[in-house]
């Protein structure tokens, strides 16, 4: 199975028989707890009471409170698609030595990958979709990244610094400049090492520290990428300048294209089955996006899936044309959920 990745490419996605997906659950548990115990603080992703809002919790804390002014906005090119096997059972290895457990990791890892009639094996990869995959990569960037930032890097610079991390989207953040253009120029070369290769495109260090500051330095603002939303810095209620997020532009323009390709699909279908689909799918978003001050994203997608809907309601007949003014009293009946803030973060 293949889906769309932001930057028009295709990812393929792993589906495993039922016997498979429970026996790496099992394997994921296990191991989960004997890794738990090891990996750092800076790491937030498939780890059991820690979420994407966590780290964009830390991410801002860090940024406020430290005068962080640099940020290395990095990307690894194809990371599922790169990880050294060899590296991996090393890995492993050193904590988790059981051969019983060793040798189901080896099956899934070589396993052949169905795509239509054609099987095809690769040296290298986790295989992605895979219920074991999330801990194997957060096990290869644990020793890859967490360790060596922390116990390596940290110590040898001058100012402030910070590693957030989930999965394999992470921000490192510097007090001085000096230190995150000396980062940015060892860390392509320590994942070099590893088999890891940094986007050329979407890797480059951004200067962030508050606006007042950047614009008499004769800088511009900048924002980056995380986790699905884009970080830039705004004045608050108060007039303070404070960092905000909102949903990236790509995520938003995915997630508006997916709605629109459903209503078309199912145009036919019953009004109440639409609506109870359609509210869960924007439900959904809400759940993830609703951060504070995220709240006039979060109405751009309802009112373009608003449209979307009528759209497609009107095209589905002559005889069963939506209009405007009847959409409108549709949604007297059946009302879209409207956006609002879950997490105060």
């Amino acid at each position: 199975m293949w889906i769309d990745k932001d930057d028009g490419k295709k990812r393929p996605i792993g589906i495993t028989e039922i016997e498979d997906k429970i026996v790496q659950k099992a394997v994921s548990m296990l191991m989960g707890a004997v890794y738990e115990q090891d990996f750092l603080p800076c790491s937030y992703g498939f780890r059991e009471g820690r979420n994407a809002h966590d780290a964009l919790a830390q991410l801002r804390e860090q940024c406020m409170t430290h005068g962080i002014r640099w940020i290395d906005d990095a990307d690894i090119t194809g990371f599922f698609d790169n990880i050294d096997r060899g590296w991996l059972r090393s890995f492993i290895q050193r904590r988790i030595n059981d051969g019983g457990i060793m040798r189901l990791i080896g099956k899934w890892l070589h396993a052949g990958v169905m795509d239509g009639a054609t099987l095809s094996y690769t040296d290298k990869a986790t295989p992605q979709g895979g219920v074991i995959s999330p801990l194997l990569a957060n096990i290869y960037l644990h020793h890859v990244l967490d360790v060596w930032f922390e116990t390596e890097v940290k110590p040898r610079l001058r100012g402030h610094c910070f590693l957030v991390r989930f999965a394999d989207d992470f921000v490192l953040g510097f007090q001085r400049e000096d230190d995150a253009r000396r980062v940015l120029q060892v860390l392509a070369k320590r994942f070099a090492r590893f088999g890891l290769d940094l986007h050329p495109e979407k890797s480059r260090l951004i200067e962030f520290g508050r606006p007042a500051r950047a614009q008499r330095s004769g800088q511009g603002a900048n924002t980056f990428d995380f986790v699905g939303f884009t970080h830039y810095w705004a004045r608050s209620r108060r007039g303070y300048w404070v960092i905000k997020r909102k949903t990236k532009r790509k995520t938003v323009k995915k997630h508006i294209q997916g709605i629109r390709a459903w209503c078309r699909r199912n145009r036919h279908r019953a009004l109440e089955e639409q609506h109870r689909i359609i509210s869960a799918k924007l439900r959904g978003h809400y759940q993830y996006f609703g951060v504070r001050g995220n709240l006039q994203a979060l109405a751009a997608v309802r009112e373009q899936v608003l449209r979307a809907w009528q759209y497609w309601l009107h095209r589905r007949s002559s005889k069963h044309a939506m209009p405007w003014s009847k959409f409108q009293a549709l949604l007297e009946r059946l009302p879209l959920p409207r956006p609002r803030i879950i997490h105060a973060v």
